[in-house]
């Protein structure tokens, strides 16, 4: 090996880097910005999670006049940076509104619960302290971080609250799951993979495409036919929806087939949701695909394209781990809206009346990037 003329293709390659601005700043940017999504991703803690607290005990009050409530003392133990809590008074009402989605958990006190705790230090409980003691949480547990850190928080709560009252009862923690009953971690990771393989698949794929027609000239024929701009987005979006559709259907099908995943809802409306989100994917790839010129500048693209969804729209852990500064961002990234409504489907088993509002955002995404990517090959026609 010639070392002089070794040495004249690493000066030609960093000639060719030098200028090309792209390559620069994605040399630059991109691990800087990869560090940032992965320091932020895995140094959040799940942090304000709608949580309902439903307290039917009177406290009591002992002979010399002293009134005395444990689980006041309970409730003011609980991590409160975890918990976002709110007070109802009903149980079924509490309980709805987990089932309809806007709260996580319902922490339910039972009547004399004070009064049994300190009854069975001195010895003269009733005989029901078994269930007079007991505190019930009504969960979704479909998110088994959340599950997680409401049901430690509680715990913990419950032993702080002991040790500082000097006592032992036979407090005891039930959990009656509302969705979700006996979910793994792997129930929650699986729709969130589904979205996001098929975004990221169907965005390359669409960017690749159209820079490799532009690049080789067929983009530039296409347009000059009769064919119109809105005909051409709309075949590719077609396409690349049922190519999404058949990933979900293979996806979803090792999922139960070797990990052995629940599915409660409807599969094939989750596959709707997913094909959905491959239309919005190959707009998105076709808007790209107008700032890059060659494959190796859309290849460019590709940290920009992966690590933003991968942060903020909950396919890995959920929006609640994410710092509360940067959920706002989560909701402009349209997987955040596949990944939640696949979950409640395949989870929950909810149905097309209370998924619609994710759905409504996909079509909204939808409609947006088609026009914008319409009107983008519009421009490059003129």
């Amino acid at each position: 090996m010639n070392l002089s003329r070794t040495l004249a293709v690493t000066k030609r390659v960093f000639k060719d880097v030098k200028n090309d601005k792209r390559t620069i700043a994605l040399i630059l940017i991109a691990p800087i910005f990869a560090m940032f999504v992965f320091g932020l991703a895995f140094s959040g803690n799940v942090e304000d999670v709608s949580t309902i607290i439903v307290n039917h005990d009177n406290g009591f009050v002992s002979p010399s006049g002293q009134n005395t409530s444990i689980s006041k003392d309970i409730i003011s133990n609980l991590n409160t940076s975890v918990m976002n809590i709110t007070y109802m008074t009903d149980d079924a009402a509490a309980t709805k509104e987990v089932q309809d989605g806007k709260s996580y958990a319902v922490i339910i006190f039972p009547e004399n619960f004070t009064q049994e705790i300190i009854q069975s230090q001195t010895g003269t409980n009733s005989g029901n302290s078994s269930s007079s003691t007991e505190i019930t949480i009504k969960d979704d547990e479909s998110i088994v971080n959340i599950k997680t850190a409401i049901t430690g928080s509680v715990a913990d709560a419950v032993t702080t609250t002991m040790e500082n009252n000097g006592v032992n009862p036979p407090v005891k923690l039930s959990t009656d799951p509302i969705y979700g009953q006996n979910a793994q971690f792997i129930d929650f990771v699986v729709p969130g993979v589904m979205g996001f393989i098929v975004y990221l698949l169907t965005t390359l794929l669409t960017l690749l495409a159209f820079v490799g027609e532009r690049t080789s000239g067929t983009l530039e024929r296409l347009l000059s036919s009769p064919i119109r701009e809105s005909e051409m987005v709309g075949g590719y979006a077609i396409a690349f929806g049922i190519i999404g559709t058949v990933q979900a259907a293979f996806l979803l099908l090792v999922a139960i087939a070797v990990f052995r995943i629940t599915v409660i809802g409807d599969v094939f409306l989750a596959f709707l949701v997913v094909a959905l989100l491959a239309v919005v994917s190959q707009a998105l790839g076709i808007l790209l695909s107008n700032l890059a010129k060659t494959e190796g500048q859309a290849v460019q693209f590709v940290p920009f394209i992966i690590l933003p969804v991968f942060l903020l729209s909950g396919v890995f852990w959920p929006i609640q781990a994410i710092p509360v500064w940067l959920r706002p961002l989560s909701y402009l990234v349209p997987p955040t809206y596949a990944v939640d409504a696949c979950r409640a489907v395949l989870l929950k088993g909810w149905g097309l009346s209370r998924i619609w509002p994710d759905i409504l955002a996909l079509i909204l995404f939808a409609v947006l990037f088609l026009i914008l990517a319409t009107l983008s090959l519009k421009r490059r026609k003129d």
